[in-house]
């Protein structure tokens, strides 16, 4: 498939369905066609999934562009190599006949760190989202594509968009108490510190409001854990948008633990975007 298109992955399970009808909506959303995936060790046993996973879509979005493909190997590579091509892949967050667990970690988990674009990973329990908020999840001006995006996102779904920035509170070492408030060189460098963390989302929002002027948009810091603020603002958010800071382990490619955070516990769909 050539044209605009968002990848799904399949493999008949009741979450990789889910997974599919948010990748047909996401598909019509931004006028994409859809190519639906399922990766299998034999390509004879692909045909009834892919069958089913096309007239379904059909039925439910007639008109939409649909092609579908076996691909011979794991879910995980076979996503990571679609996503090269796609404005975005979509997935379930159990299934895709991966192993799951803290050894190994879900497909999602993994395949966020080798993903090569917008990675949308269907979890929580919204049955619609229609009219709820995008919620950007800031860290610095590292995560400028995941700021672009999360305004796209807010301005095809005609939602607003919450911007949560972390606060990174450094611990500032014991000094002699001052006799008037706020006055120490300990104090003072805290309140610095706060005033330029604070202004980090409105110098980064700056441009991006003035390019989505019909996207409203509220922005706060946060100074409590950044996964915590991020999984109760996903309690009634449409869906949230989150950079993907990725390191090397003993075992590869990992992302970070707010990632691995939101991938297991959020309640609304995560969208991961890979920082450059």
């Amino acid at each position: 498939m050539t044209s605009q298109h968002v990848a799904v992955g399949v493999d008949g399970s009741l979450i990789s369905v889910r997974a599919l009808d948010w990748a047909a909506q996401e598909a019509e959303r931004r006028g994409a066609a859809l190519r639906i995936v399922h990766a299998v060790s034999d390509l004879d046993e692909a045909g009834p999934v892919l069958a089913s996973a096309v007239a379904r879509t059909g039925a439910r979005h007639p008109g939409l562009p649909v092609e579908s493909a076996a691909v011979a190997g794991g879910a995980v590579e076979a996503l990571a190599h679609e996503s090269e091509d796609a404005v975005l892949t979509v997935v379930g967050n159990r299934g895709l006949g991966g192993v799951t667990g803290t050894l190994f970690g879900s497909v999602s988990l993994r395949l966020a760190a080798h993903t090569h674009g917008p990675l949308l990973v269907v979890r929580g329990d919204h049955h619609c989202d229609k009219g709820r908020e995008v919620v950007l999840g800031l860290e610095s001006d590292t995560d400028a594509d995941a700021a672009a995006y999360a305004f796209q996102e807010a301005e095809r779904r005609e939602a607003k968009l919450r911007v949560l920035h972390s606060w990174a509170h450094r611990h500032v070492g014991p000094e002699l108490p001052s006799m008037l408030p706020a006055t120490s060189p300990g104090q003072r460098e805290l309140a610095q510190r706060d005033a330029t963390e604070s202004a980090v989302p409105r110098f980064a929002m700056a441009e991006l409001r003035e390019r989505h002027p019909l996207v409203g948009v509220e922005s706060r810091t946060v100074r409590t854990s950044p996964a915590h603020a991020l999984l109760e603002a996903t309690r009634e958010a449409g869906v949230v948008v989150i950079g993907v800071h990725r390191r090397t382990d003993g075992h590869g490619l990992r992302p970070g633990s707010v990632v691995h955070a939101l991938l297991h516990r959020s309640h609304c769909p995560v969208i991961l975007v890979p920082t450059v």
